[in-house]
């Protein structure tokens, strides 16, 4: 359905419509057995692969289209589908259909003095708006996620990806209705007028949850506008901090990988922290390896004195979410001050240490306040498959009501249930 970009009337109106329909499509599919709904997963997976040649067509209008207009570097790798991307995406379905189904499941079931028995069942959230830019991937593991979690999901992708979710929501719809599960149970938003987000986050009547993702600037206007509770990070401030009783070599691996496996996502490392002990061995074989991979380098005055060629890092390097070939790096005196620079400057996602110090590392793992903590890892793992969810929506740094990737559990939640034989209350 093409929506007219110049009537805030039409776009109110059609939301309502999506609305409507979504919140009677998630009764059914909350309903839904797991087998439909995995019957529906790997339909659309099947679909996906069968249109790989339609799907790097669009794409590739899409491609054409940010390139004109000066998109980004990293906005235009999350953009493009490669034939591996699309293999990706049929994949992650398929793990998602392979997941455990949460719905339905009653845990902590205890006899109570009174006799009845008091437990809680998992059940889907509703209807989730999702709300993101550029990757079209998304479109594919948002359906898969929430159908698995018996949810109605409504889709709205960025304007630079609309060729390409417009692709990529005919595959869901084959899928849906092969599995004879409603239409409506997926439904992406074909306008790229930004009317229509404005009534999404607003929709409270229809909408459950919001899970935005995309830049800072679009997840603080979600998080300040919306009338739908949010589930949201706003930064990747992601930091390894290399203790004085860290193997060498190791530390090295890690700390080369969480920068350079890839720059653009919300996991990549854009602070290094190094103990003062163990500086001298390590930024001088760190600082060549960076600078050989083409990594700008960013340190306080101990770092210059160790790395050639460095930077001076300013107040607000510190902060920095980069995604880019850019690192901030830092000599502390030991784990107590790198937490508190995690602490102050850290954005609450992701950090690791490497250690050879047992305790140490259960101190870093219990005293750092991030939705992942990791120890003699790179933070590049901080991702849903890499933690055997299939998939992610998104990674929280809230503390409610999901935290870390949200797979399909924290696309969830819990009711409670009492079982009892005519019991009443004396």
């Amino acid at each position: 359905m093409n929506i007219s970009a110049d009537s805030a009337d039409a776009i109110g109106r059609y939301m309502t419509e999506v609305g409507q329909r979504a919140r009677a499509a998630s009764r059914v599919v909350g309903q839904a057995e797991t087998r439909s709904k995995d019957a529906a997963l790997h339909a659309i997976a099947d679909a996906l692969e069968a249109a790989e040649a339609s799907l790097r067509a669009a794409n590739q209008l899409d491609m054409d289209a940010g390139r004109a207009s000066g998109l980004e570097p990293a906005l235009l790798d999350r953009l493009e589908l490669t034939p591996k991307g699309v293999h990706g995406m049929a994949q992650g379905l398929r793990e998602v259909a392979a997941q455990p189904d949460p719905v339905g499941e009653i845990t902590d079931l205890k006899y109570r003095p009174s006799g009845i028995q008091v437990g809680r069942m998992r059940v889907p959230l509703g209807v989730i708006g999702i709300i993101y830019e550029s990757r079209p991937n998304v479109t594919a593991d948002a359906a898969a996620l929430c159908l698995k979690a018996g949810n109605a999901a409504i889709l709205r992708g960025g304007s630079e990806a609309l060729n390409s979710n417009r692709a990529i929501a005919a595959c869901i719809q084959k899928g849906l209705a092969a599995a004879q599960l409603p239409s409506d149970a997926v439904q992406v938003i074909d306008t790229a007028d930004r009317a229509a987000v404005g009534e999404l986050i607003r929709m409270a009547e229809y909408v459950d949850v919001i899970v935005p993702r995309g830049g800072k600037g679009l997840i603080e206007r979600i998080s300040r506008e919306a009338r739908v509770p949010v589930i949201k990070h706003l930064d990747g401030v992601c930091h390894v901090y290399i203790d004085d009783r860290a193997d060498i070599d190791k530390a090295a691996a890690v700390a080369y990988n969480a920068k350079t496996q890839r720059y653009g996502t919300c996991c990549t490392m854009e602070t290094l922290l190094v103990a003062e002990g163990i500086a001298e061995r390590a930024l001088p074989l760190l600082g060549r390896m960076y600078q050989d991979a083409g990594v700008e380098l960013r340190g306080c005055a101990r770092v210059r004195d160790l790395i050639p060629g460095v930077k001076i890092a300013t107040e607000d390097d510190w902060y920095a979410e980069y995604l880019a070939p850019i690192l901030a790096i830092r000599v502390v005196r030991d784990i107590e001050e790198a937490m508190n620079h995690i602490a102050v400057y850290g954005s609450a996602h992701t950090d690791a240490i490497v250690t050879e110090d047992y305790s140490r590392a259960r101190r870093f793992l219990r005293e750092v306040d991030s939705s992942s903590v990791m120890v003699n890892a790179s933070t590049r793992f901080a991702d849903g498959g890499e933690y055997g969810l299939g998939a992610e929506i998104g990674i929280s740094t809230d503390k409610l009501h999901a935290r870390g990737p949200v797979g399909v559990e924290g696309l969830t939640t819990q009711k409670f249930v009492v079982l009892g034989d005519g019991h009443v209350r004396r």
